[in-house]
């Protein structure tokens, strides 16, 4: 990830190598966290760390040597997937784990079944699981090793101990012991009246079932990034510029800000941009979600990582490298991944002291044995247990997972989640707000209706107003050209024209003067106009419409009614907010008929308490705060820079994507596509994200908890102690991968 600079604040992202259980994550984060200057957040699960800095005082390399100095490697990321090498490291684990599963079913067989035993049979399990507890558990003895140097201890430390344990006591049962005195009678071979138990079949069966569930977990994680890797994959890697006359291809990274990029058929567009030449459609789904392409011609703005379909484009770059839409969101995305809930800080804590509390746990364990009934045999064999059943690994992967998964599940609903915190808010939403201008409705005016008098040709009316209007910059004279174009092609030329600011504008065509504006600009001018035009007026404005009226030969002909409509999925949106039980509520700057005309069309109710009309911008923040302190937790949605303030006062701010930068900035969700259906489905899957993150950490909990006074009792042989250990995280892990299931509300 590319670094950023807030005076001489530097952010950024490692990916950490050697790391193999939380208490792992818990070591690093802390010897970061120790240098002046630098805060960091280790992520177990995506085995990253987001590290914020004091540039003047430290530097990425001092970062990367005090991560080797604490026994783990790490290199900056630079906009690429995690691991490089995942493959690899798939691979090398699958090996691993079937070549030690293949030498320990045999031994577990022979330990297992008495009538498969012969004499002198440990040997040949002690042959068959020396590969397994030596080459196969190698990782957690080298892991083990490596922690020690630093007079540090981690999960490995435990199955380390536990396996050498387990190997050490049957090799001496056999060589010092009486594990070999044993006598076959009638077709069975017998234990000797003072024979040793030997557990080649503990170490054997322990790594196998830890390296199964390692491998597992791996593939899980894996899983649970794929979301995040397909955003990053979908990014541009070269662009074709035009420099002095020519098309050379450069990486995208390098393209600098009003560049011209070449963008032809199939290929993806390098930087946010303006067409400067040709027409094409353009594939959104990745920033909106949406499979239906975007028609784009001349002045069109255009989006990073989006792809061009059909024709040849030349595209001025407005936005480059991290500044651009896909870079941003990306970035959200990763940092949201590396915030961690106040739960998983308490597991951090646990994880940090589990393992000498577990040495302390099984040595009591073996005393207690040994003192109660003097049975070497059951005392060693519930310490064992106690090692091996104790992982803190679950608790390390319970938050980081499930969020992991939840934020990819949302990137590619366009739906962008800041961070944990947020999580937490929306579990307690019942109020949403909602912004008329450019969330509820589309934000630009539109002609909603032609109104003639008696005799009055309606296309004759229209053109007038729009061949006059033509020459004016106002939305609304925008609004009525672009309606006139799409209806009747070409416009009638201007032969004079008079802007008349504030109130219209005039013009002359052939030998006819024809005025276009308010109604008060037509008494000034003793301008008839008619009851009918009057009463075409009162019902445009009775429906919350902007009316304008259009005049020639000395009297008004027409009533143009223009509107800021509501975006076509907005009642949809609304519907589903209800369903949901949360309470929707307009906010809006303009009067009240066009707020309840608004509000009446997608579904709000317009009493008082569900319709705040005539709220100037810095009024909007006092309406928030009057409903939090009335008690209701509140979302706020808005899409531009007066609702910046309001969106930070709320229990959770909601930005939509096509608004501005500030409104982004101060929101804790973004709403990429600008689609208001967005807005129930953020608010769902964050809670379905938050749910998920409670059972996975209940779950850990009570694992360990239930699980290590299980062991410590004797109730559970050291193998099946190993297998339920890897189950624990595998369980964590594929449960948070639930989350890639969760479908849109449509």
């Amino acid at each position: 990830m590319s670094t950023f600079h807030i005076d001489d604040l530097e952010e950024v992202e490692l990916a950490l190598q050697g790391m193999t259980c939380a208490a792992c994550a818990n070591r690093i984060e802390k010897t970061l966290n120790s240098i002046d200057g630098v805060e960091a957040a280790v992520n177990y699960a995506t085995e990253t760390a987001m590290v914020a800095f004091t540039s003047s005082a430290v530097t990425q390399q001092t970062l990367l040597d005090a991560v080797s100095k604490a026994g783990y490697a790490a290199h900056v990321v630079d906009d690429e997937p995690y691991d490089d090498d995942l493959e690899g490291r798939l691979t090398s684990a699958r090996n691993r784990l079937v070549i030690s599963a293949l030498f320990t079913v045999p031994v577990v067989a022979l330990s297992m079944v008495m009538e498969w035993q012969f004499h002198n049979w440990q040997w040949w399990a002690m042959a068959l699981s020396a590969p397994v507890v030596t080459w196969g558990a190698w990782p957690f003895h080298k892991s083990a090793f490596k922690n020690a140097m630093h007079g540090t201890s981690n999960m490995d430390t435990l199955i380390s101990v536990g396996v050498i344990a387990a190997t050490a006591w049957s090799v001496w049962a056999m060589v010092w012991g009486d594990a070999l005195n044993s006598v076959v009678h009638d077709g069975m071979v017998m234990a000797g009246e003072t024979s040793s138990h030997v557990y080649f079949e503990v170490g054997a069966s322990v790594t196998t079932f830890i390296l199964l569930g390692r491998f597992l977990e791996m593939r899980a994680k894996n899983a649970a990034g794929d979301a995040l890797r397909s955003l990053l994959a979908l990014g541009a890697k070269f662009a074709t510029v035009l420099r002095d006359g020519e098309e050379i291809s450069i990486p995208a990274s390098v393209v600098r800000i009003d560049d011209i990029v070449v963008v032809r058929p199939g290929e993806k567009i390098a930087t946010d941009g303006v067409i400067t030449d040709g027409t094409s459609s353009v594939d959104m789904s990745m920033i909106t979600g949406e499979s239906v392409p975007v028609d784009v011609t001349v002045g069109d703005a255009v989006t990073s990582a989006t792809v061009n379909l059909n024709g040849r484009l030349l595209v001025r770059a407005t936005r480059v490298g991290s500044e651009t839409t896909f870079a941003r969101m990306a970035k959200l995305v990763r940092d949201a991944q590396a915030t961690k809930a106040p739960v998983q800080r308490i597991a951090d804590k646990v994880s940090s002291v589990f393992v000498p509390v577990v040495f302390a746990i099984a040595l009591g364990t073996l005393l207690a044995w040994l003192i109660l009934n003097g049975d070497t045999t059951q005392a060693f064999t519930a310490s064992v247990a106690v090692l091996i059943i104790a992982c803190p690994c679950a608790l390390g992967l319970a938050t980081p997972t499930a969020l992991m998964v939840g934020s990819g599940r949302a990137a590619q609903m366009g739906i962008v989640i800041k961070g944990i915190d947020v999580l937490q808010s929306t579990r307690r939403i019942d109020t949403v707000v909602l912004d008329k201008t450019g969330t509820v409705t589309t934000g630009a005016m539109t002609l909603a209706a032609v109104h003639t008098a008696d005799g009055v040709d309606r296309e004759e009316a229209l053109r007038f107003a729009a061949s006059v209007e033509k020459a004016s910059e106002h939305p609304i004279a925008r609004a009525i050209v672009t309606a006139a174009e799409d209806e009747l092609g070409t416009l009638s030329a201007l032969d004079d024209f008079q802007s008349l600011p504030g109130v219209g504008a005039a013009g002359r065509i052939g030998g006819i003067i024809i005025t276009v504006g308010r109604e008060e600009m037509f008494r000034e001018r003793m301008i008839v106009v008619p009851s009918k035009i009057r009463e075409y007026l009162e019902s445009s404005r009775n429906l919350g419409q902007t009316a304008v009226i259009v005049a020639w030969d000395g009297q008004a002909k027409a009533v143009l009614a223009l509107a800021d409509q509501a975006k076509p999925t907005s009642a949809e949106a609304i519907a589903s907010l209800k369903l949901m039980g949360l309470a929707p509520i307009l906010l809006t700057g303009d009067n009240e008929i066009t707020a309840r005309a608004i509000a009446q069309s997608v579904g709000i109710d317009t009493d008082e308490h569900h319709l705040y009309a005539g709220v100037l911008p810095d009024e909007k923040v006092a309406v928030v705060k009057d409903l939090q302190e009335r008690g209701y937790a509140v979302a706020m949605v808005g899409d531009g820079v007066n609702d910046a303030a309001a969106l930070a006062q709320a229990d959770v701010g909601i930005a939509m994507g096509g608004g501005t930068d500030v409104a982004m900035q101060a929101s804790d969700l973004t709403i990429v596509n600008g689609d208001l259906r967005s807005v129930p489905d953020a608010i769902r899957l964050s809670r379905a994200t938050l749910r998920t993150i409670r059972t996975n950490v209940f779950w850990a909990f009570a694992y360990n908890v239930a699980a290590i006074p299980l062991a410590a009792s004797g109730k559970m042989n050291p193998m099946w102690a190993g297998l339920a250990m890897a189950s624990s995280s595998v369980f964590v892990v594929t449960n948070s991968l639930r989350l890639r299931r969760v479908k849109l509300a449509r």
